[in-house]
């Protein structure tokens, strides 16, 4: 087999769990280099609280302009307490908003999918869960979490005053539902719309413009609209009914969450951020698994490496192309699963526990 052109990934293991996971993913980034002739180059940097600890913030230039150049970038988890007192411009998280903001990447997929093999670690029925797949599509960059003016100031009488704004533009809601449905267009053709437009004037423009995205360039795609706080009871009522949900970005980070704990460990779940096409007509890039730091697991080896491991195949199907090599990796997720092998977060009776470097290890076997 021929080689291809080398493709630059970027590891950004960060905080807690975050290094152990993408450690698994790294050795099956090895795997396909030497099994499939698939030519990736691997970059690792440092983000979050141990950017921070060398270098006193949370992510350098020189990291983000090596996220610049890469096909993808890879990222583990930021955060844990131990930084939870340094100013907000310094905090891990920070680094998060840099790259979701400086490389555009406006659209957050969430996919929550139950695994048949997990069905009882679900704190739903099984009937009300099995079979459930949804993707929720959420805004990245616009919204509450960098609307401007924001801070807090002091005000009259010795108080003070927290401020946040909560705005959009009609170009950052129609480039975010053309992402949802031309996901739904390849999945049940059916779009949920969420927002608060019974009081906020952004959610009236969110849904117009949504609307407006629909009856002119996607016709066959059904579209319904939800207000935000009733789709997270129908996420809890009937979350089969759902097939793609486009959101905002707060409302996006809360739903996403809730969705992510129908399917009974959120240990799981992937997400992919995508953004806007480049000069070259690349679209940039970030993958990361849903679940956090975990900092009270960390090196322990109780880490579920799987999130990180799907998050791989996202950026396999959605960036670089690779779809036959994304089926492969879901598929031997899915027959470590059969096996019965669990990480200690969704163990159960009758199952055997593994480390993270065993689970990881136990995938790349089933690759073929």
């Amino acid at each position: 087999m021929s080689k291809v052109k080398k493709r630059k990934i970027l590891l950004l293991p960060g905080d807690g769990v975050g290094p152990e996971v993408v450690a698994e993913v790294k050795k099956i980034i090895e795997w396909f280099n030497e099994k499939k002739s698939l030519d990736f180059e691997t970059e690792e940097g440092l983000v979050g609280g141990a950017s921070y600890e060398k270098h006193k913030k949370p992510i350098t230039d020189e990291v983000f302009y090596k996220a610049l150049e890469s096909e993808t970038v890879i990222l583990g988890a930021v955060g844990g307490p131990k930084w939870d007192n340094l100013e907000f411009s310094k905090r891990p998280e920070r680094a998060l908003l840099k790259l979701r903001k400086e490389l555009k990447l406006f659209a957050n997929l969430r996919p929550a999918i139950c695994f048949d093999q997990l069905i009882d670690a679900s704190s739903l029925k099984p009937e009300i869960v099995s079979g459930l797949d949804i993707m929720i599509v959420r805004e990245l960059t616009g919204g509450i979490y960098f609307g401007e003016p924001r801070g807090i100031k002091p005000i009259e009488n010795g108080e003070r005053k927290g401020i946040n704004t909560h705005t959009y533009t009609s170009s950052e809601i129609i480039r975010v539902a053309k992402v949802a449905f031309e996901l739904a267009q390849k999945r049940n053709k059916k779009v949920t719309s969420c927002d608060k437009s019974n009081v906020m004037e952004a959610g009236i423009l969110w849904r117009e413009e949504v609307q407006k995205v629909k009856d002119e360039e996607y016709p066959d795609v059904e579209l319904s609209h939800m207000l935000a706080d009733n789709c997270a009871m129908q996420l809890l009522r009937n979350p089969k009914q759902f097939d793609v949900i486009v959101t905002d970005n707060l409302f996006g980070d809360i739903l996403s969450d809730e969705a992510a704990m129908l399917t009974g460990s959120i240990g799981l779940l992937p997400s992919a951020s995508l953004g806007a096409k480049d000069k070259n007509g690349k679209i940039r890039s970030m993958y990361e698994p849903v679940h956090g730091s975990a900092p009270d697991i960390a090196g322990t080896g109780k880490a579920n490496p799987i999130a990180t491991i799907l998050s791989f195949s996202m950026a396999l199907r959605y960036t670089l192309d690779l779809d036959k090599e994304a089926d492969n990796l879901d598929q031997a997720v899915q027959k470590v699963l059969d096996d019965g092998l669990r990480t200690k977060d969704i163990l159960s009776k009758g199952k055997k526990e593994v480390s993270t470097s065993q689970m990881g290890d136990a995938i790349i076997s089933k690759l073929k």
